[in-house]
């Protein structure tokens, strides 16, 4: 380790909320606070023919910069900055502007660009290009209908949701690695599949060169640094900007043996691998493959994620009830009959709405009988969520021939007891829960490794991590028996 000690800062973007990160590192330790978090919330913009889903990307840039000049007041040795985010969405640009408003990847508008590239290339060969699980707002599907709608016509160049909030701070322009992997449009050699993109009538450079986790932007522009209060020397960083690959970063596991799930709006369940893992079995089992830090490759499932929580959670609020989540997760747990588990994936669940309404009808529409009030709804909803995670564990282990003897849990996640309790239940291994603050963590970690601030070697990340932050374990309990044997997988 290092003699070296100073301040970065990670502004983390999550799909329902945001927040700034400061921590403060030292020979051996990490002291990792929050300055700011607000919330982020999607709008309805009227387009001329119909209202499409849309980032407040404007605003969220404003809270970060907000959090920024808190983490500035209280910060006197702040050396860099880096940046993360959700995935596949991005901004249009016309000679360095933002053409409109992002459209958030639950917008419906996808479906036609799903379409229009599966006529042109069949999914199974998709997957054996780019490596990567069938999601309908996948980039490629976003900008195929961007494409039929002329847009791409008018553009000149596209950033991702996190190198554009770095090119608004530092006027520099690139495009992350382990992001631009979600995009569809890099082959799994890790580098832009141009025939690709010729085959789908998209441009050729849409998108800025590749760069890798680590590396200067650039300093802050001194027209966002000074009103700030931010050092004039405070650089930006590329982290590796996915969300979830900052996550796994951070994760004090041993990739031989542990499966990891990034829970938080959804939840990432998988492995993590060497090689990208391209089997047919692969494919059918929707598995993607997405570059990860050092060289790995993220073997990963989305599953649905707390998303079915917080949504019924709002609903409850929408319609007057006081719905407090520590005690909604209480009554949840006292429920003691058995709890029938519903697919946490189907697509009805996908879109903004009223989310108890719609699992009721999950069941009703299959002859079973739906939960009855909040504390059984609630449980069916965690216990759904435990029974998927667990089978994905499961799948990711026998497809990717890892021996797991352990499951991770990280992100917003780590703090719902139940669902760590249950999912050890399910899968019949010990829960490792936290970091609750991953992304941050792996966010900020690179940033200070690339300062100098701590030990550039492989895994040393994780060896910090493990010596700096706890983590709760939670075993499967007698009497309750995984459907599945991981052992030896």
């Amino acid at each position: 380790m290092r003699a070296a000690s100073g301040q970065v800062a990670a502004i983390d973007l999550g799909a329902t909320s945001g927040r700034v990160m400061v921590a403060d590192i030292a020979p051996g330790r990490i002291e990792l606070e929050q300055a700011a978090r607000f919330a982020n919330t999607p709008v309805h913009l009227f387009d001329g023919s119909r209202t499409a889903l849309h980032w407040d990307l404007p605003g969220l840039f404003g809270a970060a910069c907000a959090g920024l000049a808190e983490a500035g007041r209280h910060s006197d040795r702040l050396v860099g900055i880096g940046v993360d985010s959700w995935a596949v969405d991005y901004g249009l640009m016309r000679n360095g502007r933002l053409l409109g408003v992002p459209h958030h990847y639950r917008d419906p508008r996808s479906a036609s660009g799903v379409e229009a590239v599966h006529e042109i290339i069949e999914p199974a060969e998709l997957y054996r290009r780019n490596g990567l699980q069938f999601l309908p707002f996948t980039t490629v599907y976003q900008l195929a209908a961007d494409h039929a709608a002329g847009l791409l016509d008018i553009a000149d160049s596209a950033l991702l949701i996190p190198d554009l909030i770095g090119y608004w701070l530092t006027g520099e322009r690139a495009t992350e690695r382990t992001n631009a992997s979600t995009t569809g449009l890099l082959g799994v050699d890790g580098s832009w599949d141009r025939s690709l993109t010729r085959q789908l009538s998209l441009p050729d450079n849409l998108f800025p060169d590749l760069t890798e986790p680590g590396r200067s932007l650039g300093g802050v522009l001194p027209e966002i640094a000074t009103p700030l209060g931010l050092p004039s020397s405070v650089s930006v960083t590329t982290v590796a900007s996915h969300d979830t690959a900052s996550a796994i970063a951070a994760i004090p596991m041993d990739p031989d043996s542990s499966a990891y799930i990034s829970c938080g709006t959804w939840g990432l369940v998988g492995v993590e691998t060497t090689a990208p893992v391209l089997s047919e079995a692969a494919r059918e089992a929707n598995f993607t493959n997405e570059v990860g830090v050092e060289n790995t490759t993220r073997f990963l499932r989305n599953v649905m994620g707390l998303w079915l929580l917080s949504e019924t959670v709002r609903r409850f609020r929408r319609d007057g009830m006081r719905a407090d989540l520590d005690e909604l997760l209480a009554g949840a747990a006292s429920v003691s009959e058995p709890v029938e588990v519903f697919d946490t994936d189907d697509p009805m669940f996908l879109a903004p709405g009223n989310m108890p309404e719609r699992i009721g009808r999950w069941y009703r529409d299959r002859g079973l009988r739906a939960p009855r009030g909040p504390a059984e709804l609630v449980r069916a909803i965690v216990d759904s969520l435990a029974a998927a995670f667990a089978e994905t564990v499961r799948v990711a282990a026998e497809l990717s021939g890892t021996g797991v003897d352990r499951i991770h849990l990280v992100g917003g996640g780590a703090q719902n007891r139940l669902l760590c309790q249950l999912t050890a239940d399910r899968s019949g291994l010990p829960v490792l829960a936290g970091p609750v603050e991953a992304t941050a963590l792996g966010n900020v970690l690179l940033t200070a490794r690339a300062h100098g601030l701590l030990d550039g070697e492989p895994h040393a990340l994780r060896e910090f991590v493990a010596r700096n932050v706890s983590v709760q374990r939670f075993l499967p309990r007698v009497g309750t028996a995984p459907s599945f044997d991981l052992a030896g997988a």
